[in-house]
């Protein structure tokens, strides 16, 4: 049975917009935008060590009608697909994180990004990594720090000719990942994605992970804790106390339904209490 198309309609109505932006650069920093702050990056299916599924029928059924999120895989997959039904020159990358990687080590191809080419510039779009998730497109090929609503970020050339996304936290700058120009077979992505959800080494099985963020706002879930990050202002966080309190987060804070699932609770109960016994 083949593939139904991205459901244009519903998507936009998903991102709370009522007819599709133009085909400029303000559109797509619309787009983005909503889409970072209304749905949201999270793990629920790696909590429960379920398989991800990211192919196009299942992805939008999760995040269009199930009031879910998701990851990269699945966020951007998505996305990719609704900015080239409206015409956007739009096209997936891989990239390998370097965000937790130690110097010089080399990380699989786990994450997928976009590339938006708008007036013969190309432009880095991504709504997919979490709380560093940038929140407008970047300049593929400006090598200027780039401001943000939120962070700082920074586009470097390595001397293979490889690129390398780095965002500014605090006083230093973080690399994020690396990427290069060659868009991913899908088959690729499947790999990518298989690794992501199931190796034993990956960080993802077992794992609650949440973030969405507003205009002048993050919200992010992680290792036991709720935190929320404002511009200028410290970040507010606090240990999410048991499993009800997940779960009012994840309704109220991230807009999420929750899966009616037997297994959600003691998953959020055992994984409340690997975080707390990291912790100390």
């Amino acid at each position: 049975m083949p593939a139904m198309p991205i459901d244009v309609p519903r998507y936009l109505q998903r991102l709370q917009l009522d007819a599709p932006p133009p085909l400029t650069l303000a559109g797509l920093t619309l787009l983005q935008q909503r889409h970072n702050a209304l749905l949201p990056f999270e793990t629920l299916t790696s909590l429960l060590r379920d398989a991800v599924a990211i192919d196009l029928d299942s992805v939008q059924h999760k995040l269009l009608h199930a009031q879910r999120g998701g990851y990269c895989f699945e966020l951007n997959g998505a996305f990719l697909a609704l900015l080239q039904a409206l015409s956007f020159d739009a096209q997936p990358l891989s990239a390998r994180v370097l965000l937790s990687a130690t110097e010089g080590e080399l990380t699989a191809r786990t994450h997928l990004l976009l590339r938006v080419r708008l007036q013969e510039e190309d432009w880095l779009v991504d709504t997919g990594f979490g709380s560093l998730t940038p929140t407008v497109p970047l300049r593929l090929h400006e090598t200027a720090v780039q401001d943000t609503p939120h962070e700082r970020y920074r586009v470097r050339t390595l001397d293979d000719g490889d690129f390398m996304l780095a965002a500014e936290a605090g006083d230093d700058w973080r690399a994020l990942y690396r990427f290069d120009l060659q868009p991913p077979a899908p088959i690729d992505n499947e790999v990518g994605n298989w690794y992501v959800c199931t190796h034993p080494q990956s960080s993802f099985p077992g794992q609650l992970r949440a973030s969405l963020t507003g205009p002048d706002w993050r919200r992010t879930i992680g290792s036991g804790n709720y935190t929320e990050y404002r511009p200028g202002q410290a970040p507010a966080k606090r240990p999410l106390r048991d499993v009800q309190d997940v779960r009012e987060v994840l309704q109220q804070g991230f807009g999420m339904r929750l899966p009616d699932d037997p297994r959600l609770d003691p998953a959020i109960a055992d994984w409340l209490q690997r975080s707390q016994a990291t912790s100390v």
